[in-house]
């Protein structure tokens, strides 16, 4: 995913719905809550109407270019990523086909991206199976060091909720360290993966 790419699919998770989205397969009218598909051609993530979703459920459907993003995340627990050097205190990291691994760090501006060092990768990656099976480009292992309200988390989810993280900390930043309403909504979206996705994960 490169870095235009990626702030396109930010301002769009951002920006309020001032006309009806349309599905990227068939035109199509989409709702607020609706599938997305990553399209290996163009590079970027493609709203999908629940029938077009339909159709990519199976892997090879997309015939490698287009693929389903899960709807499925995962609290990882008893897991450090302390070799992973994460400079800021929240960060996601997206695996490409290739093998390689970005990490990506939201900021007010959008994300600077940067590739994670590959033995520093494979030394967390063995010691989570969850993070092993992470699925290239339509999921992403999100690291939350809990700043500054403490504690820490990390989350294996589908990168359409990075986006919207993303997005999310360019409305509600202020100033220089953010400004306390948008520690209380990243609070709050941690909050909200976790009424979604469940129970934490194990690492055994």
């Amino acid at each position: 995913m490169t870095a235009g790419a990626l702030e396109r699919a930010i301002r769009r998770a951002g920006q309020r719905a001032t006309s009806v989205e349309r599905c990227g397969m068939c035109s199509g009218a989409v709702g607020p809550e609706h599938r997305h598909v990553w399209d290996e051609q163009d590079g970027e993530l493609s709203c999908a109407c629940p029938p077009c979703s339909l159709l990519f459920e199976r892997e090879a459907a997309g015939g490698g270019r287009y693929q389903l993003v899960p709807t499925e995340g995962r609290r990882l627990a008893d897991l450090s990523a302390d070799e992973l050097g994460v400079p800021v205190g929240l960060a996601f990291f997206v695996k490409r086909r290739d093998g390689r691994v970005l990490g990506h760090y939201p900021s007010p501006l959008g994300t600077t991206e940067a590739e994670v060092d590959a033995d520093a990768w494979r030394a967390v990656e063995a010691r989570s199976p969850a993070l092993a099976e992470l699925r290239p480009r339509v999921e992403a292992f999100l690291v939350w060091r809990g700043i500054p309200r403490g504690g820490g988390q990390q989350w294996v989810v589908p990168v359409d909720d990075c986006f919207r993280l993303v997005a999310l900390i360019r409305r509600h930043w202020t100033g220089m360290s953010g400004g306390s309403a948008v520690w209380r909504e990243i609070a709050r979206f941690f909050d909200d993966l976790g009424r979604r996705h469940g129970r934490p994960a194990g690492n055994d």
